[in-house]
């Protein structure tokens, strides 16, 4: 059986290998360490998971220097495994690695890097390492209160110059009558009868107490790296980030598409609501196409690129959409989407509108191919997940079944995004580009891997 079981670990198939780790680890305990420690590096983040769990099972110091390599994973899922697993070695050698941990990007590592801390005892050694505890754990009033160490770590928190993404997720400064308040987007001020005074910049702490608002630059120079993200899809359409209206850009990037990627002969354009609306109108505005609404969208269903499994992302788009029959039936068909990720979607939607009647479906992309994971806090899939990574516009049209497919250059999103500004200066493109402004040893080897395809 045990012979069995270790040719299990070496099948093609990811979900036989992670079967076979449990399984020896249930039967064989310590002893699986040996035949574990090379699968710390297995091509597929799920087995490195399983694995990675199992070791902390086996509470074998044999195990300790693997589960400090996988701290520094690409996927955010494996590194807080190994905070697990650490934790359960209970071994003293565990601490100065997690102590490491609690400025991990992630905030499900840094909270499980503090609890497995605190379990074996221990105490911060300085201020900074105070303040590092205070944030990870949420406890912002506590690590303001340690001083002067405070104020730089705090700053990093609330917006990182050198980080895309939010930490903290404050990034607007407003009011209400006579009373400040702080947000990731100035659309919350709307919702509390507020308004927006003005964004916080890069590098700025702003304190707010009995003396009114205090600002300082506590790193000076601070360069612009915003994730151009937001300005597709995750910020909201009624808020204003760095100084522009979100749904005034997305309408640019749909007029930009209709003009790198006409759909001559075709009736009419409709957006995969909602995040791509506006750029659905810009399309029709420039092409002169008419705008219809033809997939109706369920609002009490999440994103369905952040789902586990591939099968759960199939089973939300047919929940998440409905194509309008009389909308569609006999038509030629432009559907525009802010971005395509792994491909899945896309084919679902385009098979669900031919079902639905329509005679072409040309399919277009308000943003560049994204060939690249982010390592900044959002949950992407790894680089061979992503479907523009290894294969050419040509191959991805026909894996989505579609009778065309345009994607936004990378200029002309960038046109769109910046108007009129410095886009190489303002803003992060690294999913699209490889070009990450934070240089950690995964993004390199990222920026190698686009490099060479």
């Amino acid at each position: 059986m045990k012979w069995f079981k270790l040719q299990q670990l070496k099948s093609r198939r990811p979900q036989m290998r992670k079967q076979a780790v449990a399984k020896l680890v249930a039967e064989e305990g310590a002893k699986a360490v040996d035949h574990l420690l090379p699968f710390v590096a297995d091509p597929d983040s799920g087995v490195r998971k399983e694995v990675v769990r199992a070791l902390g099972q086996t509470k074998d110091e044999r195990a300790l220097t693997a589960l400090i390599h996988a701290l520094r994973d690409v996927d955010g899922d494996v590194r807080e495994a190994a905070v697990v697993a650490l934790a359960q070695l209970d071994n003293q050698r565990a601490i100065e690695p997690l102590t490491r941990a609690l400025g991990d990007p992630r905030h499900e590592v840094r909270w499980r890097a503090v609890r497995a801390l605190d379990a074996l005892g221990w105490q911060p050694a300085n201020d900074e390492q105070e303040v590092l505890r205070a944030i990870a754990a949420g406890e912002f009033s506590k690590a303001a209160s340690v001083g002067p160490a405070a104020v730089e770590r705090l700053a990093a928190a609330l917006r990182d110059e050198r980080n895309p993404k939010r930490r903290m997720v404050v990034e607007a400064l407003g009011q209400v009558g006579e009373r400040y308040c702080v947000a990731s987007e100035s659309c919350a001020f709307d919702i509390i009868g507020g308004k927006l005074l003005r964004e916080i910049e890069p590098g700025e702490l702003v304190s707010i107490g009995a003396r009114g608002i205090e600002s300082r630059e506590v790193v000076k120079g601070a360069r612009r790296a915003f994730c151009v993200f937001e300005h597709i899809y995750f910020a909201r359409p009624d808020s204003l980030v760095d100084g522009q209206l979100v749904y005034a850009t997305r309408e640019r990037m749909g007029e930009e598409l209709a003009r790198e990627h006409p759909a001559a002969g075709a009736d009419c354009v409709f957006s995969v609501p909602d995040s791509s609306n506006a750029m659905a109108l810009g399309f029709a505005e420039t092409s002169g196409l008419k705008l219809e609404h033809a997939l109706i969208r369920n609002h009490y269903v999440g994103r369905t690129f952040i789902n586990p499994t591939q099968a759960s992302r199939n089973a939300k788009v047919k929940i998440k959409f409905n194509p309008v029959r009389e909308v569609l039936a006999g038509k030629k068909v432009v559907v525009v989407d802010d971005s395509l990720v792994r491909g899945t979607t896309s084919r679902e939607l385009v098979q669900m509108i031919r079902q639905a009647g329509a005679r072409e479906v040309h399919f277009r992309v308000a943003s560049a191919p994204i060939t690249g994971p982010c390592y900044y806090g959002i949950d992407t899939p790894q680089r061979r997940e992503l479907i523009a990574s290894g294969n050419s516009v040509e191959e991805i049209r026909r894996f989505i079944e579609a009778d065309s497919l345009g994607y936004l250059s990378e200029e002309g999103m960038l046109n769109a995004v910046a108007n009129g500004g410095d886009p190489q200066r303002l803003y992060c493109t690294a999913c699209f580009t490889g070009k990450y402004p934070v240089v950690r040893e995964e993004a390199v080897e990222a920026a190698a891997a686009v490099a060479s395809s």
